[in-house]
């Protein structure tokens, strides 16, 4: 079951980042925004093998994280 559900994840996580990556009026901030809380939401759910919780504070901390890159 575990497999399956960290599999899910990681299928929704890949099927968002690649619906983002159509959006070309995003500015730069917005791209690294938009890729840092997809890459924390993957890396949250497995390194606490695909809580909710987990994942979704990894998007937030990922999203801050890819936002303040380049400043």
């Amino acid at each position: 079951m575990k497999t399956i559900q960290k599999v899910a994840i990681t299928s929704i996580a890949v099927f968002a980042f690649s619906a983002m990556t159509g959006c070309s009026n995003m500015s730069q901030r917005d791209k690294n925004t938009a890729i840092g809380a997809g890459v924390g939401a993957v890396g949250g759910a497995v390194l606490t093998g695909g809580s909710g919780i987990g994942t979704a504070g990894g998007a937030a901390v990922g999203g801050v994280i890819g936002n303040q890159v380049g400043r």
